[in-house]
């Protein structure tokens, strides 16, 4: 029985972002090969916890073996890992995880991502981070950890075996942009403009407008009554100024709004986003589709996303595949996605387990 260092990234070192891309990318090609895959800055925007705007931390394992790691200046024990760690001596990144905080819902959790080197799984470096991450999420006040798994991939397996409760199931869809036959997105736009009448499309591109961030706020909450396994998120026009407009100042991707707005009373009623990665232009991800409930039955959800399409058709030619997921019971969303030609792709699973289960006291 050997002690496995874990250490925390600062953020400074370049090298340690590399390594954490390269074992993702590896993870990527062993558990998801027709993914999108991930650009080294989307990875750092990610760790650096600008996407989502939630404090977060991110700890690492290169199979170092030495002195105990300080952990918020309290001398740990290092981490416990049957064998070796794994060839290729230190400073070869073998794994790492990401630890959210959410700092105004879900108080009580943490939301993990642990993630390894598929050379170097099954040698105890997963146990080993996620039991360092339950203690780190009780150092911070959390008593639960939430995450999400590809279904059936090696992740789901080890979940499961640590005794987490499976969640939400989300169907993954994928749009091949060259396989939408000719004139379908115009003839559904077409008929969703009839069914929406008294209703304008308005778009932009990057930051959400200074006159739409209390209307981008309220379609927000909107999506509170999509399924979810945790409580729900309370917006105002100032998150939405630093989550989300934030986020896009630092990221360095392209992001491309939708919106449908009642002529009769100026509200925002619908919008959906769509988000571009310089890096790999040739797949879009797609962001919030949201309907405002009092404006539902109009065809607000199919007229935003099909006016999408036919703007990044030009906006965007390198596009070829676009990828969205919804919670599998989502059946209005999953109906308009199919209508467009989305096809299933895969499944992801959600996972919840108490910190004192990891840690078994």
């Amino acid at each position: 029985m050997r002690r496995m260092r874990i250490k925390q990234w600062d953020m400074s070192d370049p090298d340690v972002i590399r390594g954490c891309h390269e074992v993702r990318q590896a993870a990527r090609r062993a558990d998801d090969p027709d993914g999108p895959p991930q650009s080294e800055r989307r990875l750092r925007v990610l760790l650096e916890g600008v996407r989502t705007g939630i404090p977060n931390e991110v700890w690492f394992t290169d199979g170092a073996v030495g002195d105990n790691e300080a952990i918020d200046g309290e001398a740990g024990d290092g981490e416990a890992i049957d064998g070796e760690a794994g060839d290729g001596g230190p400073g070869v990144i073998r794994g790492w995880y990401l630890l959210q905080l959410p700092d105004q819902e879900n108080l009580d959790h943490a939301f993990v991502n642990v993630i390894v080197h598929p050379e170097h799984r099954r040698r105890g470096i997963g146990t080993a981070l996620l039991r360092h991450a339950a203690r780190r999420a009780r150092e911070h006040g959390r008593s639960a950890l939430g995450g999400e798994t590809l279904l059936e991939s090696a992740g789901d397996a080890f979940a499961t075996r640590t005794g987490a409760k499976p969640g939400i199931v989300a169907a993954i869809r994928v749009l091949d942009v060259g396989a939408v036959p000719p004139g379908l997105v115009s003839g559904l736009r077409a008929d969703a403009a009839a069914k929406a009448a008294g209703y304008s499309l308005v778009s932009w591109t990057g930051p959400v407008p200074e006159e739409r961030l209390d209307g981008i706020a309220r379609l927000m909450e909107a999506m509170n009554d999509a399924p979810w396994d945790y409580e729900d998120e309370r917006w105002d026009a100032e998150r939405v100024r630093t989550r989300i407009n934030g986020r896009i100042a630092r990221a360095g991707t392209r992001w491309y709004t939708v919106g449908a707005v009642s002529d009769k009373t100026g509200e925002l009623a619908a919008f959906s986003v769509l988000i571009i990665d310089p890096q790999h232009p040739e797949w879009g991800l797609q962001g919030d589709t949201g309907v405002l409930r009092h404006h539902r039955g109009h065809r607000l959800g199919t007229l935003v996303k099909t006016a999408m399409l036919e703007w990044l058709a030009t906006a965007e030619p390198r596009l070829r595949r676009i990828k969205t997921d919804n919670a599998a019971s989502n059946n209005y969303m999953i109906s308009i996605n199919e209508r467009l030609g989305f096809t299933v792709h895969g499944f992801a699973r959600q996972h919840d387990l108490t910190v004192t289960a990891v840690l078994g006291d």
